[in-house]
């Protein structure tokens, strides 16, 4: 892992998985609906009976409501597996207020809970609950997150995080509610910070997807095929830190064979090579640095740095490091725009919302409508076939086959988690409709000391278990 001036010692294991898509919220920073002007027709599908909206997925509710006793308050909120889907939906509380969905659209959601004959809304996600369990069971017993993008809608199937919590556990407002709020407040392990959506770090060896897709827009490079410039070890210009990866596999070692072998030396040098201008405009087109983006729930910003750099500073962006972080969503972003043939899409993971005036808003198409072309499609379908080579070199090392394409970060230890590793897995995958899906794993604590690839295991275990789901 990259030390500056003790010498820096920099591997990644890029190896190959499948995807789901995953959810979750612990702050309340979605209050105010984005979903605009009503502009559909009136629809019959309403709850029948007054109390709170329903949060439905696959067209199940997962919330629902029960008379609280108190006249002010006269429904309390009931979950149907809520460590499941708490990622997606958030909590609503009595006592504590309401993130998540639960408050992006909390005018929909409380419509009808003054009586008066009016009914609530219902909000229905975009989430496949059988990948959204997947995900949640491979993650099981790490802190970590997940996410599963149809590449060419932009619909997240599964935002995962874990460990996760039970928003009925406090959804009310006695002393039992209260205490209960407290321990996940006290729980050192964060259980409502949302890691999908809310948490970016370094994407390490992922970020070199980025690096490559540049050098080869701008014709630094005719093919993923040709050897680079990429002395292994690399000394960054200006610093003493090195680069110091397998010259076996990474001294001038070509695109295909850095993103299988997890070469930061080659994307380190890479950057430079090409100056920062030109990485960091690839990087926004890709949606680092972005204006605040939505789900409809806010996610955290990832962010490549613009200002205030020098070779070295370039060197490790390059890497996946030095200042760069991004969310699983956004990773997911980047993959998708690859498998979809150079075309980024928004992520979103509400389909529809039926107003309590019966209409009816539908933010998943209006996201695919977004669609934006980022990069040639020779250049997608270039990078597609250099992870598909890293996904084949996974599977001999014992990857299920059902991965398509994808590629890994190495095992570091994360300042963030104590003696903890961070584990990231990109890749996609093939549905069962031909539908291509982009999957983004980060396990913060992972197996494996630094730069071992199996230490990457669990992350790559997700992945499958995702893509087994969608098949």
């Amino acid at each position: 892992m990259p030390s500056t001036n003790r010498r820096l010692v920099v591997r990644a294991a890029l190896l190959v998985a499948l995807l789901a898509p995953v959810w979750g919220c612990a702050n309340g920073d979605g209050s105010a609906a984005p979903d605009g002007p009503a502009d559909g027709k009136p629809s019959p599908e309403r709850p029948a009976t007054p109390g709170l909206g329903r949060i439905l997925v696959g067209g199940r509710a997962v919330t629902g409501s029960e008379p609280s006793g108190n006249a002010k308050v006269p429904y309390r909120r009931t979950y149907t597996d809520g460590e499941l889907y708490a990622p997606v939906t958030g909590y609503r509380s009595t006592a504590f207020g309401a993130a998540g969905l639960e408050g992006v659209y909390g005018d929909e959601l409380t419509a009808g809970v003054s009586g008066g004959g009016r009914t609530s809304g219902d909000v229905t996600t975009t989430i496949d609950p059988s990948v959204q369990r997947a995900a949640m069971e491979g993650l099981r017993g790490h802190k970590g997150a997940a996410v599963a993008l149809d590449a060419g809608t932009g619909q997240l199937l599964a935002v995962a995080s874990t460990p996760s919590y039970d928003p009925g556990r406090f959804s009310g407002n006695t002393t039992a509610d209260t205490e209960a709020w407290k321990r996940l407040m006290r729980d050192p392990d964060k259980p409502m910070l949302n890691r999908a959506l809310r948490e970016a770090l370094a994407p390490e060896g992922t970020f070199g997807v980025v690096v490559a897709a540049a050098a080869l827009e701008r014709g630094l490079y005719a093919s993923v095929d040709d050897s680079t410039r990429s002395p292994a070890p690399y000394t960054a210009p200006g610093s003493a830190s090195e680069f110091s990866d397998d010259p076996a596999h990474c001294r001038n070692a070509s695109i295909r064979n850095a993103l299988r072998h997890g070469c930061h030396n080659v994307f380190a040098a890479m950057a430079v090579e090409m100056g920062q201008p030109a990485v960091a405009a690839m990087a926004e087109a890709f949606g680092f640095n972005g204006e605040e983006l939505r789900t409809p729930v806010r996610l955290e910003a990832s962010v490549y740095p613009r200002s205030g750099v020098n070779g070295a500073d370039v060197a490790f962006a390059g890497a996946g490091l030095g200042g760069v972080t991004a969310t699983p969503v956004q990773m997911a972003r980047v993959v998708a725009a690859v498998a979809n043939g150079g075309e980024r899409v928004d992520p979103q993971m509400v389909a529809k919302v039926v107003r309590a005036d019966g209409s009816v808003v539908k933010p998943a198409e209006d996201a695919a409508r977004r669609a934006k072309r980022i990069m040639r499609r020779g250049t997608a379908e270039q990078l597609r076939s250099a992870l598909e080579t890293s996904a084949a070199g996974a599977r001999a090392g014992g990857g299920t086959g059902a991965v398509i394409g994808g590629t890994s970060g190495r095992v570091t230890p994360s300042p963030s988690y104590g003696d903890g590793a961070t584990a990231w897995f990109v890749s996609y995958a093939r549905t069962g409709e031909g539908g291509l899906i982009a999957c983004a794993v980060r396990i913060t604590d992972a197996d494996g000391g630094a730069g071992e690839p199996a230490g990457s295991a669990p992350a790559v275990r997700v992945a499958e278990l995702m893509g087994r789901a969608t098949a």
